[in-house]
């Protein structure tokens, strides 16, 4: 008969009995009664036995070993066997169909009675099986040292259960072994006393049990790994888990963890504390309020001190325990302890404290900080039309410093705070910002360019250092505030003034115009385009030609870069400059220089005295590898290093940097010629040539342009050719644009002549056109006719 009770754990179960009154088998747990009534009409379809009490109003305890709630229990499918026994003929037909393999072992250990599962299972026929030892397919659990359980289990029929979910190992008829879940159970009917074993193949669920093994590996790990103590404790106040850590905290011996008995434990622990009461009334408040949290201290008698926190533990949305979390803070509280008393001893040293915060320390000057807020507060509070700020540092204050050395500078910047602080009110604020950089704040005056005349002229009266007397000067920005000013707001202004009266020469100040922000802005987008101008493709290559005096042709063209922008072509006078200043000039004049191999590779070819200038700048020639990068650019595009000439200016031979004369040097051994360009605009004087590692002389067009009839004495460029050519170099002159011109240079010997009489810079596909234009007017002004002038050129 069917049995419907609730158990223990308030979850409804049903359980089959014999007509003796012997359990056969217990059903799992179910959430509901009707759940659990559905599960009889189930059962009772194989059973045939109908529901005859509904012991669901009151709570009856399992039979032993039922298992968890939602768990087999002893299994039904487990006691289909059972049942056969009860039902006599028919139970067999019911048991061979019965998706589990079942087995009954009789009292000698014999199996009696196998299904078409089990057939399947172990790979026997049943006719064979039937009688043979229960060993031939069951290994272990009751064969040697575990034998009296099999014993104890025939000789006593009021054992309910052996055991529930069983691992054990099967002998398969190839020999091979496999994991089973086994479920047993009493068989005593009609006399007859045995085992009904209903057996399950545990491969795939071994196999999808491995990944949690894992994980709850390392979720012991990591609670074994932590540095608090963690204790795990069921709602109903059994002790799930604890790490060891936790142990060690509390000195707990371990068999007394292993009781599982939370009440013990805490007995145990109280002891130790200073406090016990207040302890014991805080478990009690978290167990009455299941879902709170608690962060809190215990203190203990030795001095220790814990920090203790406790959260709930859920599954899903169940909270089925509590979590304890015990953390040593003895040496933190400890240090706060001692921090504590160390701020109390400073105490009577704030005030000295407080100015060493706010003043600089090598000049005694108010600090970047202090500044900052008097600023904030004289814009929060104040009259906005009195107030300004002047930034400004010294002018090349890096050479005191490597010629008279650190001590001497640090004299220096102390000597010029006396001095600002004497240029300015007693409401102003003189303040030094860091190195020779300095800061003032004007509250109390209508005219700040007054003040700043007078701290210009202040730092030029020549300070006497270690015996020398020194001629300082300052650059000096000055901003005023108005209505809408922030702090940052005028700083950076007056940082953009001064570095504006450093471009305007120096030891002077200048007054910030909006202007200059946008020109600052147009040059930071300008620099910003620039890094990815060459990954764009948008650095580009025109060559101009230039002609040769002696022999009426076009010998030579020079490249020259453009950057062409989706928007408009910048001319190099604008982003050269900046190019330079950011180091993007080295990539910049190698893409110059690979474009001008490639493109003119078959122009090259055509004739060995025909050759390409490219402009290089001092930047790229201090790079030490350059000399290097330009022999393998000219050896992988096949061209000859006397094809190539390198044109710099008179500044590359003024930078203190030794390598790029030795880069020179190299480059000009490899037949690589070097060209002077924009002679006699810079340094050089002509008595310098002859030191110069140099081949050509470019007269600069500002030399040319001075020529408008042809028929002026021009004594300067007579001395420049003259001498050019006493030492060897050829001569070259730029920025052509008329016949007399043309005819005037070339009666002085000039060796070559470039400029927009023969023909403007064009892009490589137009430059046949443009060589052609430019030998026919260099053969017109040898035959003494007047040549067509060139097209507009782009500038």
């Amino acid at each position: 008969m069917f049995e419907l009770f609730l158990d223990a754990e308030s979850r409804y179960r049903f359980r089959l009995s014999a007509r003796d009154g012997n359990v056969i088998a217990v059903s799992r747990g179910f959430a509901d009664k009707p759940a659990a009534v559905a599960g009889i009409r189930d059962a009772r379809e194989c059973a045939g036995t109908a529901l005859i009490a509904d012991l669901s109003t009151r709570r009856v305890p399992a039979a032993p070993g039922a298992g968890a709630p939602g768990g087999a229990g002893a299994g039904f499918g487990s006691s289909v066997a059972a049942v056969a026994d009860v039902k006599g003929a028919s139970g067999p037909d019911v048991a061979e169909y019965a998706p589990d393999a079942l087995l009954v072992i009789d009292e000698t250990g014999a199996i009696s009675y196998l299904n078409a599962a089990a057939e399947t299972l172990f790979g026997y026929r049943r006719e064979w099986l039937l009688g043979r030892p229960y060993g031939t397919v069951v290994q272990g659990r009751f064969q040697g040292p575990n034998e009296w359980i099999r014993e104890a289990l025939l000789s006593d029929s009021r054992m309910r259960q052996v055991g529930t979910d069983l691992d054990l190992l099967g002998l398969r008829r190839d020999g091979t072994e496999f994991p089973m879940e086994v479920n047993l159970a009493p068989l005593n009917v009609g006399g007859r006393s045995g085992i009904v074993a209903s057996i399950r193949d545990a491969t795939k669920r071994k196999r999808s049990d491995t990944p949690l093994r894992k994980a709850l590996s390392l979720v012991t790990a990591t609670l074994e790994s932590t540095a608090d103590g963690i204790l795990v404790v069921t709602a109903e106040g059994r002790i799930a888990g604890a790490n060891e850590r936790f142990r060690t905290m509390w000195g707990i011996p371990a068999d007394l963890l292993d009781s599982h008995d939370d009440g013990r434990v805490m007995g145990f622990v109280l002891d130790q504390l200073t406090d016990p009461d207040s302890f014991v009334a805080k478990v009690q408040e978290l167990y009455g309020d299941l879902g709170a949290e608690s962060l809190d201290l215990l203190h203990f008698s030795d001095g220790r001190i814990f920090e203790r926190y406790s959260r709930p533990q859920r599954v899903a949305e169940a909270i089925v325990g509590r979590v304890w979390s015990f953390r040593d803070i003895t040496a933190r509280m400890q240090a706060q302890a001692q921090a504590r008393t160390a701020i109390s001893d400073l105490a009577h040293q704030a005030d000295e404290l407080k100015l060493l915060a706010f003043r600089d320390h090598l000049t005694g000057l108010a600090n970047r900080s202090l500044f900052r807020d008097r600023l904030e507060e004289a814009l929060a509070t104040g009259d906005r039309s009195r107030i300004h700020v002047l930034l400004l540092d010294l002018d090349d204050f890096k050479e005191v410093n490597d010629v008279l050395g650190h001590q001497a500078g640090d004299e220096m910047l102390i000597e010029a705070g006396r001095r600002l602080g004497r240029c300015v009110g007693p409401v102003d604020t003189v303040a030094r910002l860091g190195g020779d950089e300095f800061v003032i704040l004007l509250t109390s005056t209508t005219d700040p360019a007054a003040v700043a005349a007078r701290a210009v002229a202040a730092l030029n009266v020549p300070f006497a250092l270690q015996g020398r007397e020194l001629h300082p000067s300052i650059s000096l920005g000055l901003t005023s505030a108005d209505a809408r000013s922030h702090a940052p707001d005028l700083l950076r202004r007056a940082d953009i003034a001064m570095y504006a009266a450093k471009a305007a020469g120096k030891n002077c100040f200048v007054r910030f115009h909006p202007d200059m922000m946008s020109t600052l802005l147009a040059r930071a987008d300008l620099e910003t385009g620039l890094r990815t101008a060459v990954e764009r493709g948008e650095i580009t290559v025109h060559y101009q030609p230039v002609v040769s005096g002696a022999g009426a042709t076009v010998s030579q063209v020079e490249a020259l870069v453009r950057w062409v922008r989706p928007d408009r072509i910048i001319s190099p006078k604008e982003f050269i400059p900046a190019a330079e200043s950011t180091g993007l000039i080295v990539a910049i004049g190698q893409e110059v220089l690979a474009q001008a191999c490639t493109q003119l590779h078959s122009w090259l070819g055509q004739d060995p005295e025909r050759s390409v200038a490219v402009n290089v700048s001092a930047v790229q020639l201090r790079a030490p590898g350059y000399a290097r990068t330009v022999l393998e650019t000219l050896e992988v595009a096949g061209i000859r290093g006397d094809q190539l000439i390198l044109e710099v200016t008179e500044s590359v031979f003024m930078d203190p940097a030794p390598h790029i004369t030795a880069q020179l040097g190299m480059l000009r051994g490899q037949g690589i010629r070097v060209a002077l360009d924009d002679f006699g605009t810079g340094y050089s004087s002509l008595g310098r040539l002859q030191d110069l590692p140099v081949d050509i002389l470019k007269i600069d067009q500002s030399f040319v342009s001075v020529i408008i009839t042809g028929e002026e004495d021009l004594p300067i460029l007579d001395s420049m050719t003259a001498m050019a050519h006493n030492l060897g170099l050829k001569i070259t002159a730029e920025g052509v644009e008329t016949p007399a011109q043309a005819r005037l240079l070339l009666g002085l010997g000039c060796d070559s002549l470039q400029g927009y009489l023969f023909s403007r810079p064009v892009p490589p596909g137009d430059l046949p056109a443009a060589e052609r234009h430019a030998a026919r007017a260099i053969r017109e002004l040898h035959s003494g006719h007047v040549p067509e002038t060139a097209a507009e050129p782009l500038r």
